[in-house]
């Protein structure tokens, strides 16, 4: 299926970018004094991707009737 093939990669971009966010705001605290409103804005977008994250892979699970 083409639409779960783009799902599929849309999942792994968003998880790559989560992943990379996560690493900037792990050295961004590692320097004090750092940017308040840019450490905010950073953890703002990781949860949106979570979000997206959490969306795709629930439309790829496949519904299970018990």
């Amino acid at each position: 299926m083409p639409k779960t093939r783009e799902l599929r990669i849309k999942l792994a971009t968003l998880q790559t970018e989560h992943r990379d966010l996560d690493q900037v705001i792990d050295r961004l605290i590692e320097v004090p004094p750092f940017d308040q409103i840019q450490l905010q804005r950073l953890k703002k977008r990781k949860l949106v991707l979570k979000d997206e994250i959490t969306c795709i892979a629930a439309l790829l699970v496949p519904d299970i009737i018990a």
